[in-house]
């Protein structure tokens, strides 16, 4: 799904809607990546996080509900307190293989249109919206640049159905400019 960013807000441009796939360790040194998935699952988005936030990203992926509020718990607690809720995330740039995230907060009350924007790191900004249930959005650019193929076998189909095609075409199945047949 995309989503067209309201300009009063501050981003303008695609977002697509991404989901959590999981937690993963960095084969080369152990570091955890956070996995997010496209609506289609052909694209995956690796932003590797730190231990704690791969914690809390995991027990909001297990439902675990703590004695105690943890960290990600009470500022969720504390936005709700104040009357506001987590309407969406956006990973909305790729820079220098940092990515940067901003969370998105409207007020309770519909009848009042007032958003804000908060600054985040994507691992706290996916902790949040997994426990408030609210949609992970990336922008177009970030899931140009950042993503890799995660169905590399389908990739691959696709791309030799598409050659095959390409192979395949002559003139006569091109129309004249303006609809008119050769």
């Amino acid at each position: 799904m995309a989503s067209q960013c309201d300009e009063d807000i501050g981003v303008v441009g695609i977002m697509i809607e991404m989901h959590v796939a999981g937690i993963a360790l960095d084969a080369r040194n152990g570091h955890p990546i956070v996995v997010l998935n496209d609506s289609t699952k052909r694209r995956a988005l690796p932003i590797w996080i730190g231990v704690a936030e791969a914690q809390a990203i995991g027990k909001a992926l297990d439902n675990h509900k703590p004695d105690k509020p943890m960290s990600h718990d009470f500022l969720l607690n504390l936005i709700t307190a104040f009357g506001y809720k987590i309407d969406r995330i956006e990973i909305n740039e790729l820079s220098s293989n940092t990515y940067f995230a901003t969370i998105r907060l409207i007020i309770e009350d519909s009848r009042v249109d007032e958003a804000k924007a908060i600054d985040s790191r994507p691992s706290d900004a996916i902790a949040l919206a997994l426990r408030a249930k609210a949609p992970i959005f990336v922008s177009a650019q970030v899931v140009a640049d950042g993503t890799i193929p995660a169905d590399v076998e389908r990739d691959e189909e696709e791309t030799k159905e598409f050659k095959k095609f390409i192979d395949n075409l002559k003139a006569s199945d091109f129309k004249k400019m303006g609809g008119a047949e050769s």
